[in-house]
């Protein structure tokens, strides 16, 4: 295996190896990423679907001179292979390894850092711009999936795009696949070009008919030159062209020669010019084929079965999430649920099944999520919001704009808050604290555990409004603490201790509450308490703890804006003269490794919580 693949040593080495060889590099190419993603996890069923397309961009571009932008960046590991990284993809994802998203610390070849979708077109017209102010030759190609297309950003880039005369490739990679099947009008007017068949058999029956003798030949080449050739006989496209796009497809993914024309032509093309390219998620791996949202993103497993190396996890925050949701529901039929392309990440299937009248899928669009949300609760109903932290980023306008300025009753479940682990520096749910802290009047619960989870969730459901309640990915923590109600604002007391008072935001609670009894067995006297709320902050529980010597705030969140800065605040303008220590992520982009591991490294694990207390607990007083 790897015959020519073992020829790609750097980058346009594939250039080395005859065209005619390619699907033959195709296939090796497919055993590898089986093989390899088997053994480390990461999303295999983009990347299957891309290898001939990939393939024909390397063969045609000069890189790291040319620029290739991956929208999202998932898809990017045929690309590694063929700059040059195919022993490096061994380590993807692990902790010091390979990113599974492009990284321009890691190869010239990456243009550009990316990990969330509909940016690539922004900055290939950025790319344009500036290669034509500079006089430079280079080409610039923008790689989107048809799912991104459902966001409004990649239409903004192409309103701008349009209005320059200069060579940019767009390559839409159509697989009918975000993460989930694509929902929305975008997603129909595709399936309606990939469904129209009539214009590819029209095209090659014409032309098998009239090429079988001299006369039909000459007829043929003349049409083919003409303005109102063939294709414009049934256009495909349409829309694209009016947007003001040039407009080359569809092309069949998955067949290298014509992949390869078709970007060749879109070189010369004097615009911006999009190339429509068909490709099956998830190619060539039965598998991935018949469940491609399985293996889009999939721990590692068995490539013979494709089952799932390790025992299911029990049962997960997203999980409990998805479950007390649909509880919620029955009791009360105002309950919406609205996700961006991320049902099954969200824990939402269940709820999809139960009550599709109010689920909404609106696409990878967390503004328009946002907003939409607003005006369902202005009508009167109780919209639930479901995107991962790191996605939420997105819509901090529409937030504060669209639903916290006239305070709609809009709950908000941030899943993956906190480090979520592989995904790394694009991925981590570590600002929303901070950024949400600065929202007036938005109410933001922190549960400790799957239990209060529960409880934080009925709590939201009878709130009067804006509310998020954010929770880590992962197995839910149950601590078996007898649950006070959750009161507005309150944090709860967990021990009553003198010296040192820990307070604990979030579910970092459970390596918390080992760091406390390590304190308790050096004799060190803890108040421990669970926050709750970072906003609003209990400032009576607060002036409650300026008796103990040291006080320490422990969350898994950026130290800039977080909750132990606003308590540090709280606490100096308040006169507090004792020691005080915020225990979090430092100002970093956290990189990519597990969980356990990356909490290691900066300490917010049990054995780091405990030192750092330790440490600043006996530190001389000044």
């Amino acid at each position: 295996m790897g015959h020519y693949l073992n020829r790609i040593k750097k980058p346009n080495d594939i250039k080395k190896i005859p065209a005619d060889k390619y699907p033959e590099l195709a296939k090796e190419i497919r055993q590898y990423l089986i093989k390899t993603v088997s053994d480390t996890g990461g999303h295999l069923a983009s990347n299957l679907g891309t290898v001939e397309l990939t393939i024909a961009l390397h063969a045609c571009l000069n890189l790291p001179e040319d620029k290739i932008i991956w929208d999202v960046g998932h898809q990017s590991y045929v690309h590694k292979i063929l700059s040059g990284r195919k022993e490096q993809l061994k380590n993807l994802r692990q902790f010091g390894g390979i990113s599974g998203f492009p990284k321009e610390e890691e190869s010239e070849c990456d243009a550009y850092d990316t990990g969330h979708s509909t940016t690539s077109i922004s900055v290939a017209a950025g790319y344009s711009r500036a290669r034509d102010i500079n006089g430079e030759k280079y080409k610039v190609v923008a790689v989107i999936g048809d799912g991104s297309l459902s966001g409004g950003m990649a239409y903004e880039a192409i309103n701008n795009l349009t209005g320059y005369k200069t060579n940019t490739i767009i390559i839409l990679n159509d697989n009918e696949m975000s993460i989930s099947r694509n929902v929305g009008g975008m997603a129909r007017y595709l399936e309606k070009i990939r469904t129209n068949t009539k214009y590819l058999d029209f095209k090659g029956d014409v032309e098998n008919v009239l090429t079988k003798t001299d006369f039909g030949t000459k007829v043929a080449d003349r049409l083919k030159k003409t303005k109102n050739s063939i294709r414009d006989l049934i256009t495909p496209g349409e829309y694209f062209k009016d947007m003001g796009l040039g407009y080359f497809g569809p092309v069949d993914g998955h067949n290298i020669n014509d992949l390869i024309r078709a970007v060749e032509a879109a070189k010369t093309y004097k615009g911006a010019v999009l190339v429509h390219v068909l490709t099956t998620k998830g190619k060539g791996y039965k598998y991935a084929e018949s469940n491609p949202s399985k293996f889009h993103g999939i721990e590692p497993f068995d490539a013979a079965t494709g089952e799932l190396r390790a025992a299911p996890a029990k049962e997960s925050y997203t999980s409990v999430f998805g479950r007390v949701l649909c509880d919620i529901a029955e009791e009360d039929v105002r309950i919406t649920a609205i996700t961006a392309a991320m049902a099954g990440g969200t824990g939402l299937l269940d709820f999809q099944s139960r009550f599709p009248k109010r689920f909404f899928d609106v696409g990878i669009a967390e503004e328009h999520a946002v907003t939409f949300a607003g005006g369902m609760a202005a009508a009167g109903m109780h919209p639930v919001v479901c995107i991962y932290s790191t996605f939420l980023q997105r819509a901090y306008d529409q937030i504060l704009h669209d639903v916290c300025l006239t305070r709609k009753n809009v709950i908000f479940a941030i899943d993956r808050a906190g480090i979520v682990g592989n995904d790394g520096k694009t991925h981590q749910g570590i600002y929303d604290i901070a950024f949400l802290s600065t929202i007036p009047g938005l109410t933001v619960i922190s549960p400790k555990d799957g239990a209060e989870l529960v409880q934080a969730l009925y709590f939201a459901k009878d709130f009067e409004g804006p509310i998020a309640v954010r929770y880590p990915r992962g197995e839910a923590y149950f601590s078996g603490i007898d649950e006070e109600p959750i009161r507005y604002g309150k944090s709860e007391l967990i021990s009553k201790g003198k010296s040192l008072a820990i307070i604990s935001l979030g579910a970092i609670f459970k390596e918390t509450a080992e760091a406390a009894q390590l304190l308790e067995n050096d004799d060190i006297s803890v108040t421990f308490v669970n926050a709750r709320f970072s906003s609003p902050m209990d400032t009576e529980m607060l002036d409650s703890l300026m008796g103990h010597g040291m006080i320490a705030v422990v969350e898994e969140g950026t130290s800039s804006g977080g909750f132990g800065e606003h308590v540090a605040a709280f606490l100096a303008g308040n006169g507090y003269k004792g020691k005080f220590l915020s225990v979090s992520l430092p100002d970093v982009y956290v990189e990519h490794g597990t969980r356990a591991e990356l909490a290691h490294k900066y300490g917010i694990d049990a054995e780091g919580i405990y030192n750092s207390l330790l440490k600043k607990y006996r530190e001389p007083e000044n």
